[in-house]
């Protein structure tokens, strides 16, 4: 006689490992608010007028002074470069010839904190004081060449770095042939100072435009809060917790926020890059090189992560004020 068959036992469900029963409420935790951060995304994306609207002035308060501090940082850029030059000008006297000055010229290279000198003889200081000023005709009457012949000295970067400039001029304004000699950063430092007070006031906007931004997210959420009154007593009476119910709208603010902040940067950015070629062409006619440089990741994920934690605070403010009101009786 034949053996009975056996049935074929069904087949087993994979195995899924489980997560550790004191990690189940963190993960519950985490589900609850990311579902919570995407539906309050999709809420905000489903009115795009309204949202476009809302992002529009968050960007533009956070463009502004985010393009002021670039343009701050480059001036303090420029200037430092400035002041470190090393540069000073040598007015020798009006009987000193251009020959004398080259000689005196070759004799000042020789110094150890001298790298180079460039001489302008008295004919060259004419013919530039002429084609610029425009008083060609009041120069012909003087008759004598009034203008000196001047070195322009160039410290080496180790002199200017140690500060040595300042004592090489006053060391080279005490030859027999020198004028004066003259080495003033003054204007540099005005500058500087000018860049201070630019400066501050850069960090007094973006304050003033933070706390603008605070009222405009406090009041759009006011009214999304009045619209969905009904949604809110109903998910009350149900047993939805008081942070149940404010998640959402905080969320929304945040998204808000830090959207607005993205597209402030993205602003920012194509503002700086349409003053770039007119920045470049005006140092160039200087004979510079330089050229604006933007804020680099610091200011993308200050204007990106500010954006969102005023966005955030702004929803705070507003929910815990508003939903007092909302909750049913």
């Amino acid at each position: 006689m034949n053996a009975p068959r056996r049935k074929p036992e069904p087949p087993q469900p994979p195995h899924r490992a489980r997560a550790p029963k004191f990690l189940l409420p963190v993960q519950t935790w985490l589900l609850r608010h990311a579902q919570a951060a995407l539906g309050a995304l999709g809420r905000f994306l489903s009115a795009p007028l309204a949202a476009v609207t809302s992002l529009m002035v968050v960007a533009a308060a956070a463009a502004l002074p985010a393009l002021l501090y670039i343009l701050v940082e480059n001036a303090e850029r420029l200037l430092a470069s400035w002041e470190g030059t090393g540069s000073l000008t040598v007015f020798l006297k009006t009987e000193v010839s251009d020959d004398a000055a080259r000689k005196l010229a070759r004799q000042i290279e020789k110094h150890a904190d001298v790298d180079a000198v460039q001489v302008v003889g008295r004919k060259e200081g004419l013919a530039e004081f002429r084609r610029l000023s425009g008083f060609g005709t009041a120069l012909d009457a003087l008759g004598d060449n009034p203008f000196p012949a001047v070195l322009v000295v160039r410290a080496r970067p180790s002199a200017a770095e140690a500060g040595r400039t300042a004592a090489l001029a006053e060391e080279l304004g005490k030859l027999p042939e020198a004028e004066v000699a003259q080495f003033d950063l003054d204007w540099v430092k005005r500058l500087l100072g000018l860049t201070a007070l630019a400066e501050r006031a850069t960090a007094v906007l973006a304050t003033l435009l933070a706390v603008g931004v605070l009222f405009v997210i406090g009041n759009t959420l006011r009214l999304e809060i009045r619209a969905r009154r009904e949604e809110i007593e109903i998910t009350a009476l149900v047993g939805g917790t008081a942070g149940f119910i404010r998640r959402p709208f905080l969320y929304w603010g945040f998204w808000l926020g830090l959207l607005g902040g993205l597209l402030g940067w993205v602003l920012a950015e194509i503002a700086l890059a349409f003053l770039d070629g007119p920045a470049s062409h005006l140092a160039s006619l200087y004979g510079s090189a330089f050229a604006l440089s933007g804020g680099g990741f610091r200011l993308f994920a200050g204007m990106v992560g500010g954006g969102a934690l005023i966005g955030l605070a702004g929803a705070w403010l507003a929910v815990f004020r508003l939903l007092e009101i909302a909750q049913p009786e």
